[in-house]
């Protein structure tokens, strides 16, 4: 069975106009670039669409938007995450599931949990999903780094915990996860960089930040190593590996919100705290992004 988050997925960037109001034509353009452009699947509402900033209404809204732009024709995954698991199910009993194929949802943050704590945590809000479930762990960004070993527990009791994103960095815990986990549950790379690696110890794909400004290459690079041909994926990894390290020098969404406007596909603009990046890092990408459009 071929999994439903095989591939090439994207977080997609939520564009502003210099109002910092929501550039839904931007939005629109933005989502069937990347579907031209053979992304797998879509995921709204996470970190680099800036969803802390934005309110219920706005998330509402672009979720809409995205939805009909879609128009079934790829997976559609929303961020569902939260320190508060309780909260997590009064947001799921409150979204319209039409045309959602499945719900990103983050280890909870600040609260430092135990990994029995997560996998409680992660229990209910299974229970309560009516899509599928990716975990996703992201230790820079939370403060706990959730175990290989605590996402199979996971994974096992729920069997609609079909995946983890992960963003650790710890090879050996994906190593184990492909190991060791259930048949249904497969590991994303949560990190441009680390795509190829993670594929090559047994990972499906990525969810990629940088596909918001070069969707053709990324998708591209993904499919050739899904496909086993890692000698072409790997030349298409070291054409951006540099491009990959410029976008989180000061840090996700600045980086790619600055990459989506030399690439001509949104403008540089993001809500605070998230702050533009600096004169010589946007000059840096449009150096080392000249080599890639």
């Amino acid at each position: 069975m071929t999994h439903p988050f095989k591939g090439a997925g994207v977080a997609l960037a939520t564009p502003f106009k210099e109002d910092f109001s929501i550039d839904f034509n931007a939005l629109e353009d933005l989502v069937e670039d990347q579907i031209s452009n053979g992304m797998d699947y879509l995921v709204a509402l996470g970190t680099t669409a800036e969803t802390p900033t934005l309110s219920l209404e706005e998330q509402k809204e672009v979720v809409a938007c995205i939805k009909s732009k879609i128009n079934k024709r790829v997976p559609l995954v929303l961020g569902m995450g939260g320190n508060d698991p309780y909260k997590i199910i009064k947001s799921i009993e409150e979204t319209d599931f039409t045309d959602v194929d499945g719900i990103l949802s983050v280890t909870p943050y600040y609260n430092k949990p135990s990994q029995k704590g997560l996998v409680e945590h992660y229990k209910l809000v299974c229970k309560a999903s009516p899509v599928s479930v990716i975990l996703y762990n992201v230790p820079s960004r939370t403060g706990v780094n959730m175990k290989g070993r605590t996402s199979v527990e996971i994974a096992e009791a729920c069997p609609n915990a079909v995946a983890i994103k992960e963003a650790s960095g710890i090879s050996s815990q994906v190593a184990r996860m492909a190991k060791h986990g259930p048949d249904h549950f497969a590991v994303i790379s949560g990190d441009d960089l680390l795509a190829l690696p993670v594929i090559a110890v047994g990972g499906i794909g990525v969810i990629s930040v940088a596909a918001n400004a070069l969707p053709g290459k990324l998708s591209q690079l993904i499919h050739l190593a899904n496909d086993g041909k890692f000698i072409e994926a790997r030349e298409l990894h070291l054409q951006m590996i540099d491009f990959f390290k410029l976008l989180f020098r000061e840090g996700n969404p600045g980086g790619i919100k600055a990459a989506m406007e030399i690439a001509g596909k949104a403008k540089n603009v993001v809500r605070l705290p998230i702050y533009p990046i600096s004169q010589k890092l946007y000059a840096d990408l449009e150096k080392e992004m000249a080599t890639l459009l």
